[in-house]
């Protein structure tokens, strides 16, 4: 049940967030939870292979370069997913960073509900 709350709230974060930024679309709702469960997928398989692989450049730039790791995340889930489209690598870092900002929120209102 709780990850089917995590999903619902990442997939209101990516809609509003779409509506938000002009580089960034979603078609609806539907396509939103799907962004959010491709998402979730691509950031359990895929992101620890792009860390680990570019580990001496994201030590260089003291972890900055995990930014651009999120935004190819974004921009890989954008050539899976028909309905959601993403302009340029600099609409998916903003997008990413506005997007781990946003569930952090959400995610805090969930807890202070439970309590």
């Amino acid at each position: 049940m709780n990850v089917l709350i995590k999903l619902l709230l990442n997939a209101v974060a990516v809609f509003a967030l779409a509506n938000i930024l002009s580089g960034v679309s979603v078609d609806g709702y539907m396509s939103a939870i799907i962004v959010a469960l491709v998402l979730s997928v691509l950031n359990l398989f895929v992101k620890p292979l792009l860390v680990v692989f570019t580990l001496p450049v994201t030590i260089v730039t003291l972890g900055l370069f995990l930014l651009v790791i999120n935004g190819l995340i974004i921009l890989l889930a954008d050539k899976f997913i028909t309905g959601f489209s993403v302009d340029s690598i600099w609409w998916a870092i903003l997008f990413s960073v506005l997007l781990s900002i946003l569930q952090s929120l959400l995610r805090s209102f969930l807890k202070k509900e439970k309590k």
